[in-house]
C-alpha cells in the first residue's frame, strides 16, 4: 500500500521558514545522498501554493525541478506553467484519499504546513522524513503549528550527515 511521506527540512526551533516565509537558510546544508534514496520509491509530491511559488521564484525558476513526478499543488489560483503538474482547490485529504486508491509508489508531502495540519488531523501522515537543520530562527512558519491530535511517535531511523540530523519516524497512535 501507498505510504504517505512528510519529507521536509526544519530548524533546530520547528520552522519551515523564517518570518518573512524565505528559505535561504536552508543554503549550504546538503543531504543529495538522502534525497536521491528517498525519491526511489516516491511517484507523487504534494504542496502548497506558497511551496509551488517559492519553488518557482526562487529554487528554480528555470525549470521543474519534480518533472519525473506527478506533482499536485493546492490552491485556488489555477495557473500551470509545467508539465505534470496538477492543480487542486479541493481538500488535502480528499486528494490524498483518491490518490491512496490507485496504484503506484508513495506520495511525498512536500509542503507547507497548513497541508500539514490538515493531515495531521484526519489521520493521513505514515511517515515523518525530517531534516534537522542547524538554525535557530526564533520566529517564522512553525512546521506543527495548531495542531489538534496528540500523536505518539515510533523512531525508525535516525542519521547525521553534513550537520543536518535527518529522523525518520513513523506514527504509532494518534488519540482524538
Amino acid at each position: 500500500m501507498r505510504k504517505v511521506i512528510l519529507y521536509i527540512a526544519m530548524s533546530l526551533d520547528g520552522y519551515i521558514a523564517d518570518i518573512n516565509g524565505n528559505v535561504e537558510w536552508l543554503d549550504g546544508y546538503d543531504s543529495e545522498d538522502s534525497y536521491s534514496e528517498f525519491v526511489k520509491d516516491i511517484d507523487t509530491v504534494i504542496m502548497g501554493n506558497k511551496t509551488y511559488r517559492q519553488i518557482v521564484t526562487e529554487l528554480s525558476p528555470n525549470e521543474w525541478i519534480y518533472k519525473d513526478f506527478t506533482s499536485y499543488v493546492i490552491t485556488h489560483d489555477i495557473a500551470c506553467q509545467y508539465e505534470n503538474v496538477v492543480f487542486y482547490s479541493g481538500s488535502p485529504s480528499t486528494l490524498i484519499r483518491d490518490i491512496i486508491e490507485s496504484d503506484g509508489k508513495n506520495i511525498w508531502i512536500c509542503g507547507g504546513a497548513d497541508i500539514v495540519r490538515q493531515l495531521l488531523s484526519d489521520g493521513l501522515i505514515d511517515i515523518f522524513h525530517i531534516s534537522v537543520i542547524p538554525v535557530i530562527l526564533g520566529g517564522g512558519v512553525r512546521l506543527f503549528a495548531d495542531i489538534d491530535k496528540k500523536i505518539k511517535l515510533k523512531l525508525l531511523k535516525e542519521k547525521v550527515c553534513n550537520e543536518i540530523i535527518e529522523i525518520i519516524y513513523e506514527i504509532s497512535v494518534l488519540f482524538p
